[in-house]
C-alpha cells in the first residue's frame, strides 16, 4: 500500500492569489529572469510585487533582500499541478524564515530539513513534524534525538553508521520510518561542488559497490526501523529531464531487487530536487511540467516492466521555488577604472551572497532608479570585503556613467544567499522584506553590531 505523507488540512483563510501576469513584451527581455510581477517604471525604477525598489531601498536601507510572496506561491502551485498524487517537499536549506514556512505549508507542501536547528525552527513555528523529512550526511546524536522527540515523518539514512545509531535511540515498542539515500551513478549539475549522484562525493550509499543493498538488508532486520522507501538526489542546477529518467530507472531496478531478494514492496520513492533556474537572460530553466509528465510516465512504465507496484513519488524542490522570487538591492560605494577593467563596488558582497566565490555563480545586475543614456560597459561588480574573490558578478553590463550612490539590483536572489550568509568583517546580514500587492513588510531585521557583540561573552 502506498502511504503518502499525512495530508495538511485544507486552508481556511489563505487568500486566493491570481496567477502571475506575464511581463509585458516591451519589458520581457530585460526582466526575463525577474519575478513575474516585475514592472519597469518611467523613472528607470522597477516594481516587484507592486513595490518600488527605489522606495524599498530608501525605507529599509541597503543591502536588502526582497521576496515576492506571490511568486513563491505560484511556483508552489506550478509544482502541484505538474506532480499530482505526489508529495512535493520544500528543501528548506535554500532559504528558511517563518513567513516562508507558512506560505509553503498553506500551499500544501511538506518540508525537507538538514539539521536539528532547521527542524526545531520549523516545528516551533507550527509546521507539522509528520510532514517533515530529515536529511544530512553526518547527522549528530542531537539531530537524531530531536527528530525522534519531535515526531519527524521520515529520516533519510545516509550512511551505514546511522542504522545502529538511530536504532539505539528508539524506545521499545516504537518504530521510525526511514528512507535509504542511494547514489545511482548519474553525473548531473551545474558545477562539481553541486553534483551528488556519483560515488566521488560525500552523500549517500553506492548502488554500484553494493553499499545501498547492504544497508537495506540491515534496516529490514531492525525492529525499530520501518523502511518506507528509497531516496536519491543527483545534483543541483540540472537543466534537462534525461538525468532524472536515468536515475529513476536505476532506482526502480533497486526496488525490484528488494522485492525479489527480501519479498518486500517499498511504497515510496523520493527523487530529490536540483531543478535549474535561469540566473541570466537566455539561460534555460528546467521545464517543470515536462519533468512531471515524463517522470511519472517513466515511473509507471518501469515499474510495470519490473513487475512491482508503482511507489508514491516524492520530489524536493528548493531553489526553483524561492530563487526567482528574490531580488537583492545594493548601493554603489565606489567605481574604479584600472586600465580596461571597471570595478563597481557595492555595500554588500560575499557575506550575503557567497555563491560566486564558492562555485562561480553568474548574475545579471541592473542599474535602477534612473535612466541612463550612456553607452553600456562591461564591469565587475564586487563587494566590500577584504577578499580578492569577493565578486558578485564578473561580467556585468552596466551604463558607463554608473557612479557612487546608484542602486544596483540582482535578481534570482532568493536561494542560497542568506541561508549561506555570514557576518564576515563584522558586516551584519541584510534584512528580508516580503512584497505583495503593493505592500512591503519586514520578515527578518538587519543584523546589527549589537547582535554580533552579544554572542561574544568572553574577556
Amino acid at each position: 500500500m502506498n502511504t503518502p505523507l499525512p495530508a495538511l488540512p485544507a486552508p481556511t483563510s489563505v487568500p486566493t492569489l491570481p496567477r502571475a501576469v506575464p511581463v509585458p513584451p516591451a519589458n520581457a527581455a530585460g526582466l526575463s529572469v525577474w519575478p513575474a510581477s516585475a514592472r519597469l517604471t518611467s523613472r528607470g525604477d522597477v516594481a516587484v510585487g507592486g513595490v518600488s525598489l527605489v522606495e524599498a531601498a530608501e525605507r529599509f536601507g541597503t543591502p536588502v533582500y526582497l521576496l515576492d510572496e506571490g511568486e513563491v506561491r505560484e511556483r508552489c502551485r506550478t509544482y502541484l499541478r505538474a506532480f499530482p498524487d505526489t508529495d512535493v517537499i520544500y528543501a528548506a536549506k535554500a532559504f528558511l524564515c517563518r513567513a516562508l514556512l507558512h506560505w509553503v505549508q498553506e500551499e500544501g507542501l511538506g518540508l525537507d530539513v538538514c539539521s536539528a536547528g532547521e527542524l526545531e525552527f520549523a516545528v516551533t513555528n507550527g509546521f507539522p513534524p509528520e510532514r517533515i523529512v530529515l536529511h544530512g550526511n553526518a547527522k549528530s546524536p542531537d539531530d537524531l534525538s530531536a527528530a525522534l522527540r519531535l515526531g519527524v515523518g521520515r529520516i533519510v539514512i545516509d550512511s551505514a553508521w546511522e542504522i545502529a545509531r538511530l536504532s539505539a535511540l528508539i524506545p521499545d515498542g516504537a518504530r521510525q520510518k526511514v528512507l535509504v539515500r542511494v547514489v545511482p551513478g548519474v553525473s548531473a549539475g551545474g558545477h562539481a561542488a553541486i553534483r551528488t549522484g556519483t560515488d566521488d562525493q560525500k552523500f549517500g550509499l553506492s548502488l554500484a559497490d553494493g553499499s545501498a543493498q547492504h544497508a537495506i538488508a540491515r534496516i529490514l532486520d531492525q525492529p525499530h526501523l520501518e523502511l518506507a522507501g528509497l531516496h536519491c538526489h543527483i545534483g543541483s542546477q540540472i537543466t534537462t529531464v534525461k538525468p532524472y529518467l536515468t536515475a529513476l530507472r536505476r532506482m526502480v531496478g533497486l526496488l525490484a531487487h528488494v522485492h525479489r531478494q527480501h519479498g518486500v514492496v517499498l511504497p515510496e520513492l523520493d527523487m530529490g530536487g536540483g531543478h535549474a533556474v535561469a540566473y541570466r537572460p537566455g539561460e534555460d530553466p528546467l521545464d517543470i511540467p515536462s519533468l512531471g509528465d515524463r517522470l511519472r510516465r517513466e515511473l509507471a512504465t518501469s515499474c510495470t516492466a519490473a513487475g512491482i507496484p508503482v511507489p508514491r513519488l516524492t520530489i524536493e524542490p528548493g531553489r526553483a521555488l524561492v530563487g526567482p522570487a528574490g531580488v537583492a538591492l545594493y548601493r554603489v560605494l565606489a567605481v574604479k577604472r584600472n586600465g580596461d577593467r571597471v570595478f563597481v563596488a557595492v555595500d554588500g558582497g560575499m557575506s550575503d551572497n557567497p555563491r560566486p566565490a564558492l562555485y562561480g555563480a553568474s548574475y545579471a545586475p541592473r542599474l535602477i532608479g534612473r535612466r541612463s543614456t550612456a553607452e553600456p560597459c562591461t564591469a565587475t561588480v564586487v563587494g566590500r570585503h577584504c577578499e580578492a574573490g569577493d565578486v558578485l558578478a564578473a561580467d556585468a553590463t552596466v551604463p558607463d556613467d554608473i557612479h557612487p550612490g546608484d542602486l544596483v539590483a540582482i535578481p534570482v536572489a532568493g536561494a542560497y544567499h542568506l541561508s549561506m550568509a555570514s557576518s564576515y568583517n563584522a558586516v551584519g546580514r541584510p534584512p528580508v522584506v516580503a512584497v505583495h500587492d503593493g505592500r512591503a513588510r519586514l520578515l527578518i531585521r538587519r543584523e546589527s553590531l549589537a547582535d554580533i557583540n552579544g554572542r561574544d561573552i568572553g574577556l
